[in-house]
């Protein structure tokens, strides 16, 4: 047992009970705070609202019993606090965790016992916040839980770090320390002082909205029951009445099937839900289009979907489920584009597109992609038809304008893009995948002042059923903070991704969720050849990979001169908020014929030293060193706290 792990005054005897939920009442807002954050995000707001304000009931114990708490206290007030964080900090963290053998698709224990509060036809989800709130809910939902529980702890409850490190020990955390370090992480790049987002309504899991269930989806599963009853009925009375020896081998043997989704199943969100929900991605998609009441079309496009007959020109991203629709589809759209009747729906963690040609005995199509933890601007828009190297997009509920522009002109305005009133654009040329580079189209869309004030961003098609956003992390010589990644609408946005923007080719059908280019160091050449910037282009798929490319842009004689790659790197987490220490290097000539070694390090890079051929150490975060033609080198970064970083496409740190 951990030294840390300290015993104090048993739990709230009996005598004290009432003072102990009397703290609890006090406390409860921060404490149901505390399991909101640190729940599964996979729960989604709803569950994590109701799961959460269960573990805080359940705080209290039945009878009097000894436990572990966080350290010994005086005050015995602060003593029962203490207890009740660690006893719903302990639940939270185990709430999603599965004993050694425990089937993959059933539901944790902790999920399947039954709990109160229990709400029926109603769906509760804190307010929505502004974009940094949003920004932050976000980080959240990729960092370990402990860190979550560290944020909420400090910034929440104001609680120091000696005393949310012994919490956290007390609870089981083997490494509190790593958990600060990512609440470090998170707390840096949220912009905002955290303390005010956690304080906004997009994490009060006590303040809530409410919705009704889906009333027609409601109305079919009465109906449901009301048959399912009757079957079961009729089903005893034809079992008692008969006493066979046992079905035959073959009813034994045969698979279960998943039941069959039809129309009636469909969930229709209402066309005014978008601009009054918490949850902004594809569940607040109305269904639109002029086919959405064509039953015999959208029974083609659930069964193809089920099961693709032969001759279906199937294609799916990659990691993406390969299993048939749930009762729970919703409908996007339904409609005639470009020639061929579309479907489009989603599924909790997925996107499909169905189409079929209108006349001629052409074959229809699937296209199934995830979208979970889609937002903003991921779920911003679908592909609803390609032809001739051309995609028309449909545009969410929330878009209030759309442009077209050419990341390789990034002096050129934008061009208004049409859209219908069901939101379907007209056609955007799609990147060219061969040949020269000499343009890279993209999409600029605006949001509603509804959803977020003052709101551009930038996406591409790269070949998906989602394009993927665009996004820019300004150099530390602009003087912008350490804080995510910007939308790429700016000038000096523009100007970078100008110079690597023909990379995204390579990237086509790669399942490309968001492409973010990070200017992380600027060094002046040797022999006054210049200033140039290194940069990490960050490539996140939505199967929850990233690789990275690492590019140096010298001065150059046009905008557009393509930046120098000089590393890369596959499935890490390199530049990103997990990876924020990058360095690289790459071998110069000057214009004399003199060879140089560059090395150039992230903000908080503070030495740099190469080794091998040629050998130098640098303070800061640039270094330039003579080296000879071929040299064999080794460059590593070390950090203001002593951690050694090695250069991107180099050996790894032992």
């Amino acid at each position: 047992m951990s030294s840390a792990r300290r015993r104090t005054a048993p739990p709230p005897s009996t005598g004290r009970l009432e003072r102990t939920e009397a703290t609890l009442v006090d406390r409860y807002a921060h404490l149901v705070r505390l399991a909101y954050l640190t729940l599964p995000p996979e729960l989604g707001r709803h569950r994590k609202v109701l799961v959460a304000q269960a573990l805080v009931q359940r705080a209290l114990p039945r009878l009097p019993a000894a436990a572990l708490l966080p350290r010994q206290r005086t005050d015995g007030a602060a003593a029962e606090a203490d207890w009740l964080y660690a006893r719903v900090l302990r639940s939270a963290l185990a709430y999603d965790r599965r004993p050694r053998g425990w089937p993959a698709r059933v539901p944790p224990p902790r999920a399947l016992r039954p709990r109160l509060p229990v709400v029926w036809g109603l769906r509760l989800t804190p307010h929505a916040g502004g974009a940094e709130e949003i920004a932050l809910s976000r980080m959240l939902a990729e960092a370990p839980p402990a860190a979550r529980a560290a944020l909420a702890l400090r910034c929440g409850d104001d609680m120091p770090d000696e005393r949310v490190r012994e919490l956290l020990l007390a609870v089981g955390e083997k490494d509190p320390a790593a958990a600060l370090a990512a609440a470090d992480d998170l707390r840096a790049h949220a912009g905002t002082d955290p303390r005010t987002l956690l304080g906004s309504a997009e994490f009060d899991a006590c303040s809530v909205r409410t919705r009704p269930t889906d009333l027609l989806r409601r109305r079919h599963r009465v109906r449901l029951g009301c048959l399912v009853a009757a079957v079961t009925a009729c089903g005893t009375v034809l079992t008692v009445s008969s006493s066979p020896a046992g079905p035959p081998e073959d009813a034994r043997t045969r698979p279960v099937r998943a039941p069959r989704v039809t129309p009636d199943h469909l969930v229709h969100t209402s066309s005014a839900a978008w601009a009054d929900t918490a949850r902004v991605d594809f569940t607040a998609w109305p269904a639109r289009g002029g086919r959405t009441d064509d039953d015999a079309l959208l029974t083609r496009a659930l069964d193809t979907w089920a099961a693709p007959p032969p001759g279906t020109a199937a294609a799916g991203t990659r990691a993406t489920a390969p299993v048939p629709p749930t009762r729970g589809a919703r409908l996007l759209y339904a409609g005639d584009v470009d020639g061929r009747a579309v479907v489009l729906l989603h599924d909790n963690d997925r996107v499909v597109r169905y189409s079929e040609p209108l006349d001629s005995p052409g074959r229809p199509s699937l296209d199934v992609a995830r979208a979970d933890e889609a937002g903003v601007t991921t779920a911003a828009a679908l592909v609803v038809a390609r032809h001739d190297g051309a995609v028309r997009y449909l545009t969410a509920p929330w878009i209030a304008e759309a442009q077209t522009r050419d990341l390789l002109r990034p002096d050129t305005p934008g061009r208004p893009l049409h859209t219908t009133k069901d939101g379907v654009t007209d056609p955007v040329d799609t990147p060219r995948t061969a040949g020269a580079c000499s343009g890279l189209p993209v999409l600029q869309l605006r949001s509603s002042v509804r959803i977020v004030e003052k709101h551009a961003f930038l996406v591409t098609d790269l070949g998906g059923l989602t394009p993927t956003h665009l996004s820019y992390t300004p150099s530390p010589h602009s003087g912008a903070p350490a804080r995510q990644p910007r939308e790429a609408t700016g000038p000096a946005a523009l100007t970078a991704w100008a110079r690597t923007a023909c990379e995204l080719r390579a990237l086509r059908d790669d399942g490309v969720r968001a492409v973010n280019l990070w200017d992380f160091a600027e060094q002046d050449l040797p022999e006054r050849g210049g200033r140039a910037v290194w940069s990490c282009t960050r490539v996140s798929t939505w199967a929850g990979t990233g690789d990275i490319q690492v590019h140096l842009r010298p001065p150059a004689r046009t905008a557009t001169a393509p930046a120098r790659l000089v590393a890369r790197d596959r499935s890490t987490a390199t530049c990103s908020r997990f990876g924020q220490h990058v360095v690289a290097s790459t071998a110069w000539t000057t214009d004399s014929g003199r060879r140089y070694v560059l090395a150039a390090g992230s903000r908080d890079i503070r030495r740099l030293t190469v080794t091998g051929d040629a050998r130098a150490t640098e303070d800061g975060n640039t270094l330039a060193v003579r080296a000879p033609k071929e040299a064999t080198l080794t460059v590593r970064g070390r950090t203001a706290e002593g951690a050694s970083v090695a250069a991107v496409g180099g050996p790894r740190a032992p």
